[in-house]
């Protein structure tokens, strides 16, 4: 009984294996279909399309509601003409210098992150705004090898097919600029009470200096060390006159 019982089990696998190992391969190429399907589809929407909500403004609110706080989220979309021409500028000098030079990954400022990791155990991020924007719009913002990876996938896209302009403009309005404050135009009615329009050079050098950590540092209450970073910036934007920068002066 033994042996035919064996047997048996020998001639189910040789028959339904082979079946099996199909349609797992079918399912697999199914869900990469579905993958690089759905995620150039939602990348060209958002090529036209306002960016109204991120995976970060609503981990931010899930968060305010698990702390028993009010929900806060102030996000108002406008235009990149719509925004002070000092904007782009000030966080292109604070985050990312080389942003129109790049194809999305500066491997310069990874070397030497990687670099100052090795030599002083310091952690500096090395993400271009292009790469923060993939993040922001994409993703979700705890850090690990996979959303890494699935980083660069989308800041890849996003480069092909958005280019430089859209990138800043979906990374002007989408990024944390405060507690619930989420892109440039919020940030301008709710700490300086005026648009973005109307901005000036000092102020958005003030809100670029709280990008690297908006949470800790504010634009409306500014610390020495902000004040002392705006001054860094403001120098920095003498090298940028305008962005795009081959757009003529007379079109600024």
């Amino acid at each position: 009984m033994h042996l035919n019982h064996s047997g048996c089990y020998s001639e189910w696998f040789i028959y339904y294996l082979p079946s099996m190992f199909i349609t797992i391969l079918k399912i697999i190429r199914n869900l990469i279909y579905f993958f690089f399907g759905s995620t150039i589809l939602a990348v060209v929407v958002y090529k036209y399309m306002p960016v109204y909500i991120t995976p970060l403004m609503v981990i931010r609110c899930v968060q305010q509601v698990q702390n028993d706080e009010t929900i806060r989220m102030k996000h108002h979309w406008v235009p990149l003409e719509e925004m002070s021409p000092y904007m782009p500028i000030a966080a292109l000098s604070s985050e990312d210098s080389e942003f129109e030079n790049h194809n999305g990954f500066d491997f310069k400022q990874i070397k030497k992150a990687l670099k100052e990791r090795e030599e002083r155990g310091r952690k500096r991020g090395a993400s271009t705004i292009s790469q923060q924007t993939a993040k922001n719009v994409f993703l979700w913002p705890q850090a690990s090898w996979v959303r890494k990876g699935i980083e660069a996938y989308f800041t890849v896209l996003i480069e092909f097919i958005w280019g430089k302009e859209r990138i800043m403009e979906v990374y002007l309005n989408s990024i944390e600029m405060g507690d619930g404050i989420y892109g440039v135009e919020a940030v301008a009615q709710q700490h300086f009470n005026t648009k973005a329009s109307n901005l000036s050079k000092q102020q958005c050098a003030l809100i670029a200096a709280t990008l690297p950590n908006p949470l800790k540092f504010s634009s409306k209450n500014p610390s020495k060390y902000m004040i002392k970073r705006q001054g860094w910036i403001l120098r920095q934007m003498r090298e940028h006159k305008k962005f795009p920068s081959e757009v003529p002066d007379e079109k600024k």
